[in-house]
């Protein structure tokens, strides 16, 4: 009887582990395809929409170079990023455009320079978090 258990508990972890495997790879894959723009951010003390009235800044990941690319509302930006498990940082901004549109784009950049980590939330959006407080959240945009 005790070896029935211990079969039964040990297929359990097996499979819990390797769904867990398959939602990682998954998460993973969705990371670095595609573009995702900007839905939300947290702590600027000004609405999303005052913030962001023309465009809403975007961010694509190469997860071959390490290289995090996009626009920042108003100006392109690209980043040499590392990610480990759900760790994130990301560089200082390679050379942009110099114009200016707002305070939104200074409020993007200084997010990315603090957030710490990255996670999907159920409907598929990536968030980024400052430990593990989401402050940006982000939906994948269709072709």
């Amino acid at each position: 009887m005790k070896t029935k258990y211990i079969i039964t508990l040990a297929s359990l972890i097996f499979l819990s582990s390797a769904c867990n495997n398959t939602k990682n790879a998954q998460a993973k894959d969705a990371f670095g395809n595609g573009v995702w723009e900007l839905e939300s951010i947290s702590g600027p003390g000004i609405t999303f929409s005052e913030l962001y009235p023309d465009k809403k800044p975007a961010i694509s990941f190469n997860t071959t170079t390490k290289l995090a690319s996009g626009t920042n509302s108003c100006n392109g930006y690209s980043a040499k990023y590392s990610s480990e498990g759900q760790a994130i940082s990301f560089g200082q901004p390679g050379p942009t455009t110099e114009m200016y549109c707002g305070e939104g784009e200074k409020v993007f950049l200084q997010m990315m320079s603090k957030v710490n980590k990255h996670d999907f939330d159920g409907d598929g959006k990536l968030q980024l978090l400052i430990d593990d407080v989401p402050m940006m959240r982000f939906k994948k945009q269709t072709p």
